[in-house]
């Protein structure tokens, strides 16, 4: 069996008074490290979390910033487009406008020197039944006579031109 000798007394009082300066030297202070690393890392955790909650609210943000830009864009798109269009009729409106108001001048134009044509020819008409009728009376004949000379003088018209008109 074990012989309890002073030796073996003075090993188990040495160990149990190393055990109680470690505790209170080497334990204690190991254990408030670990302690102190297990709430840092605890702390570290939380903040991550807490960071990680605050990326994904600025995601959120920037996803609803994106769409209303977006909605925003479509709109300006739209509204382009519209004053486009309204761009668009305004400028048929006035070439329209100005087409009839085109077409009514020369309508009246055409009216005036159609006017201008018949005033002439009205002047050339009489100004040949003058020059015929003096021609009848210089040549005062008979019936025949007479139609003859009308005939003549319109024949010759045919070649001519009388009274600045070609005929």
């Amino acid at each position: 069996m074990v012989d309890l000798n002073a030796t073996l007394i003075a090993q188990i009082i040495n160990f149990l008074i190393l055990v109680a300066i470690l505790t209170k030297v080497a334990y204690k202070p190991l254990m408030q490290a670990l302690a102190d690393r297990q709430a840092k890392i605890a702390d570290s955790l939380e903040t991550a979390e807490q960071e990680k909650q605050a990326a994904e609210k600025l995601k959120q943000e920037y996803l609803a910033q994106l769409a209303e830009a977006r909605t925003q864009a479509q709109a300006i798109v739209e509204k382009a487009a519209k004053l486009a269009e309204q761009t668009k009729e305004e400028i048929l409106k006035e070439a329209r406008e100005e087409s009839i108001r085109l077409v009514k001048a020369t309508q009246e134009e055409i009216a005036r020197e159609r006017e201008h044509a018949i005033a002439e020819l009205k002047g050339e008409v009489v100004t040949l039944a003058v020059a015929a009728a003096s021609k009848i009376i210089a040549q005062n004949m008979d019936e025949q006579a007479n139609a003859r000379i009308v005939d003549d003088f319109i024949n010759k018209l045919d070649g001519k031109e009388i009274g600045g008109l070609p005929c």
